[in-house]
C-alpha cells in the first residue's frame, strides 16, 4: 500500500491519515519511479531505473527504438504489466515521452518527459 505523493509531499486524507493509492494508481507509480529513477545510482539496487536519460545523447533517428528498448529493460521486474506500446514524440533534444500498458486487463498510460 503507497501513499499519494505530489511534488514531495504526503497528501492528507482529510481525516487525519495520508491519502492511500488505488491499486492502478500504485502500479504507476511505480512505473515511474522505475523509468525516473537512473539505472545504476542505487548501489545495491543496480538493476532498478532505466537508461531513459541517455536518449538525448543518441542520434534522433534511434531514439524511438531505444526508448522501447530502455522502458522494457526498465519494467521487466514488473511481471504482471504488459507494455502495449512506446511512443516518443521529439521536440528538439527534449522529447515527451507516453508508454502503454496494460495491467489485470486494464489499460494504463505514462507521460513523461525525456
Amino acid at each position: 500500500m503507497e501513499r499519494k505523493l505530489v511534488d514531495g509531499e504526503y497528501i492528507p486524507d482529510g481525516t487525519g491519515g495520508l491519502t492511500v493509492l488505488s491499486e492502478g494508481e500504485e502500479v504507476l507509480a511505480r512505473v515511474l519511479f522505475r523509468l525516473t529513477a537512473r539505472r545504476g545510482m542505487l548501489p545495491f539496487l543496480p538493476q532498478l531505473g532505466s537508461r531513459l536519460y541517455q536518449l538525448s545523447r543518441e542520434r534522433p533517428s534511434a531514439r524511438q527504438a531505444l526508448a522501447v528498448q530502455y522502458v522494457a529493460e526498465a519494467l521487466r521486474e514488473e511481471p504482471e504489466l504488459k507494455v502495449e506500446a512506446v511512443e516518443l514524440e521529439q521536440t528538439g533534444e527534449l522529447g515527451r515521452l507516453t508508454v502503454r500498458l496494460e495491467w489485470q486487463g486494464e489499460q494504463l498510460a505514462v507521460q513523461l518527459t525525456v
